[in-house]
Order: C-alpha cells, then structure tokens, then sequence
C-alpha cells in the first residue's frame, strides 16, 4: 500500500521547530547574576554641644495674701456708717475708714473722764497748800523733824494716786472712743464682711476678714531630689527667682517672684518641705508691676532657678539605656556605646556631665538589636555604589520595555 507523501510534513515541521529552539537556547548569553547587598539601617542623630545653663525646679501652688486679719469689735454699739468700697473686693489703704460704730457713749465717757481728772487735778492742787501749810506752822511752833501725818503726806500720795488714776481713766475712754471707728490696719482687700450697716455688735464680734496687697506668697512643695538642685535663702544665698505661669482668660500670663524662705520641716504626709515664693504687688495698686494682676486663690506653675553649672549637654532621656550609655554614631558610620554620667533629669531631657564630647552624634532611633561597631546610614547619606548601578539599570530595562 502506498504512503501518501502529505503524511510526513507534520513530524518535520515538528522536528524542525525543535532543532531552532535547541539552537536558540545553546546561542542564548546566561543572566547577569546581581549579588544583593542588604542597606544598613538609617537613624535619626542628635548632635550635642556643651554649654553652660542653670537648673530650673519645677512645682505648683496657690496664691496666698502674706497677711490675712479678722477685724473684731473691740467696743460694743450700733453700726452707723460704712465705706462705699465695704463689699467682697474693696480695696483699703492702711489707716482708712470700714465702718463706723456710734460714738455717743463713748464721747460721753471722754468728758466724764476729763471731768474726773480736773476735780483730781483740784483736789491735788488743795493737798498740796494744805501740806505747805502745815509745815509752816509746825516749823514756827515745834522744833525737830515734823511727822508725816502732820504734814499731810498721806492725803497728797492718795490725792496724787487718785490724778493717776483720773488720767488713766481719760486715756482709756479716748481709746474706747477711737476704737468705734474700725480702720484698715494695712493696704488691703476686703475678703468677706460679718457685719453690716445698722447692726448692733458687741465687744469681740468678728467685722470683716482682709487679706493684705502689699506682699502675695505660694507655697510650694519640693522634695528632697528638688532642693539639692536649689541654692535655699536659709544656706545664707540671694533669694533664688522664681517664674509663675498661669492661663487667664485663655490666654498664658507670667509673673516673677522670688523665693524668699522654707517652712523649715517636713510635711508628715508628704514628706515634701515647703519653699515660699513671695510675689510684691500682685494686684499691681502701686504701679504696673506685673503685666496683669495675680489674684489670690489662683493656681500657678512655678520654675525657681537652681544652682548654676558649666560644659553640660542635653540629651533626651529616651535615648539613654538602662545601664546608663548612649549609641553613638562616628565618622565611619558605625555605632559606638558610651557610658555617660547624669546629673540630672528634667522633664523629657536628661542632663549630662561626663562622657560625651563636643559634637557627638547621639543615636535617637530605638533599635532592635544595636552592637557596637554595627554600620548605619544618616539622613542625607548617599547609597552603596552597586545598590545606586543596580537601580539605574532597572530603570533602564524599565525605560526600553
């Protein structure tokens, strides 16, 4: 039987397509291998420079008046006057009017008492003739020392004690006569009134409450850690500065005290020891002290300068580890660890004395698993020369595709 010729066209085809691939696979150049070099881990530095600075110790507090007086009645009567200013908030200069109580009884114990005192005056006066009578005569009729009794000295010490007492009398009610007008022992505000106009009080009722406007304090709590920081007035330094920070109105507002002196003991409760800021002028009666008035009862934050020290750097706390070191990055990119010694820590910054140098860069980011010796890049750091060949070749397959 004979074999068509068309039959075998298919395997040849198929033979010869199998021998162009072979070929083409044989002739093919193999693909560059790229060696894959791994990037080294950027961080963030901080770069430190000694500098010389002043501790500040923070703490808070009230304001206070320096001086707070309950006025008490010291003679009894109706009240027959007031001040315009006796309400909550009125301010008093030293020496001025409150109120008033009805001086009639005690106008009329002044002129009794002076009365008293005329007729005691008189009375001493009497005495006196009647004992220069009597030695005259006794001196014409009797030799030798006149007896006391005869020359009256009894009745002129008991007309003589009774004057005494007669000006004693008089200066007293004058007193009691002052005391009806109640006045301002010092330049104050008035913080609250117990009486009023046309009430009736007696001898030791409260009047009114005043806080004194010449001085304002704050105490302030400070812990044992705060005051080794703190040159203390008691330790015979200048009284330290002390800025007070409060919102008023919204808006933040400062003003300057000075530390001025320490109670001296320890709170039991706390065992914290209060230092006192004094504040002159708060409500700024007597000239534009303070850029607006530090009322009583206000809350404040308080920063008192401490002591003084040189060649120092800050470093934030949270780049310090817990055995007390650093990572540090050096010329050649690699971290170094370096113990340091702090002085001190405040708020989120740490101070350091000891073991760092002028411009040292001081590792911030947290890594992982840092070693010494381990390489780094900084911001700004160019790339390995493969990585940067190797990403312009990829952009130039990506370019001709």
């Amino acid at each position: 039987m004979k074999i068509k010729k068309r039959a075998f066209i298919p395997p040849v085809i198929i033979i010869v397509a199998i021998g162009l691939a072979v070929l083409a696979s044989m002739s093919a150049k193999p693909p560059t291998t790229r060696q894959q070099e791994k990037l080294a881990v950027m961080v963030e530095v901080q770069e430190v420079t000694p500098r010389d600075m002043t501790f500040l110790v923070d703490s808070q507090g009230t304001v206070r008046p320096r001086h707070s007086t309950t006025l008490l009645a010291e003679v009894s009567g109706q009240i027959i006057e007031v001040s315009d200013k006796y309400n909550a908030g009125g301010f008093f200069e030293k020496g001025e009017m409150l109120l008033q109580i009805d001086p009639s009884d005690y106008e009329v114990a002044v002129q009794q008492s002076r009365s008293q005192l005329l007729q005691a005056q008189a009375a001493l006066a009497e005495e006196k003739a009647r004992a220069k009578v009597a030695e005259e005569e006794w001196a014409e009729f009797t030799d030798g020392d006149a007896p006391a009794l005869g020359l009256r000295k009894p009745q002129l010490a008991s007309a003589l004690a009774a004057l005494e007492s007669a000006e004693a009398n008089l200066a007293m009610a004058k007193r009691n006569l002052q005391r009806t007008t109640i006045k301002a022992p010092y330049d104050s505000l008035l913080r609250s009134k117990q009486a009023d106009l046309g009430q009736f009080v007696g001898a030791g009722a409260q009047i009114a409450t005043l806080f004194g406007t010449e001085l304002g304090e704050v105490r302030l709590p400070l812990s044992d850690l705060d005051v080794t920081y703190l040159n203390l007035p008691e330790e015979g330094s200048s009284q330290p500065r002390a800025l007070l920070k409060s919102q008023v109105s919204g808006m933040d507002e400062q003003w300057s005290g000075r530390l001025v002196r320490t109670e001296g003991v320890l709170d039991d409760a706390s065992r914290v020891i209060y230092g006192v800021v004094e504040i002159p002028d708060p409500y700024n009666l007597e000239q534009q002290t303070h850029p607006e008035p530090l009322r009583f009862g206000r809350f404040v934050q308080a920063q008192i300068e401490g002591q003084s020290v040189t060649d120092v750097m800050e470093v934030p706390t949270y780049a310090i580890n817990n055995d007390n070191s650093v990572w540090v990055v050096d010329e050649t990119r690699e971290l170094q660890r370096k113990p340091i010694e702090v002085i001190r820590t405040q708020q989120n910054t740490s101070i350091v004395s000891g073991g760092l140098e002028a411009g040292d860069q001081v590792v911030l980011t947290q890594l992982k698993n840092p070693l010494n010796g381990m390489k780094v890049r900084l911001q700004g750091d160019p790339l390995p020369e493969q990585m940067e060949t190797a990403a312009k070749t990829d952009d130039n397959n990506a370019q001709s595709e």
